[in-house]
């Protein structure tokens, strides 16, 4: 059984317990036996748990950036538009899990820093391709980003009229 799982397999079991239960639940023992393998696979492709830690962090960097900013330049002649609802739309369990991994845990603060630098970054690319002066799009970007990181770690998702009816409008902001 352990040739069978991957360290991929671990570190998508990994986000799965880390957005449904915390960084907390994030121990070989627990893990093995919910995948239903001994704890030797999981030390069989991560040294130890710090290891773990990091390519689940890795991981979770490449799915919550890149792979989004993968698919909205592929997808889409109105990028920012795009970016916004799939952003918005998006489940933020493992959002709010991390951040608040975050608060505890060195290398996870580190990663959020990243992908905050990172999710940044390319706010104020597409802004600028709107031709929003330099300054203009970097006070725009937070100004978005920080809409998006409390609406994030805010209550339950809202019905999908009334997000569209506020991504519209903050798309209007925007172009003011």
């Amino acid at each position: 059984m352990t040739e069978q799982l991957s360290a991929g397999d671990w570190t998508k079991e990994g986000l799965k317990v880390l957005a449904k239960s915390g960084f907390t639940a994030l121990k070989a023992d627990p893990l093995a036996k919910a995948m239903g393998v001994s704890r030797g696979s999981f030390y069989w492709h991560f040294a130890d748990l710090a290891a773990f830690h990091a390519a689940v962090l890795k991981r979770w960097r490449e799915i919550a950036a890149e792979q989004i900013i993968a698919d909205v330049e592929a997808a889409s002649d109105e990028p920012l538009k795009m970016l916004l609802r799939r952003s918005f739309g998006a489940r933020l369990d493992l959002e709010r899990a991390v951040r608040n991994w975050a608060a505890f845990d060195a290398a996870a603060q580190g990663a959020v820093r990243a992908i905050d630098r990172r999710r940044l970054d390319y706010i104020e690319e597409l802004l600028g391709k709107r031709g929003l002066t330099p300054a203009t799009a970097q006070a725009r970007a937070q100004i978005l980003y920080w809409t998006f990181l409390g609406f994030a770690l805010s209550g339950p998702p809202l019905p999908a009229a009334r997000l569209q009816a506020l991504l519209d409008e903050l798309l209007a902001m925007l172009a003011a």
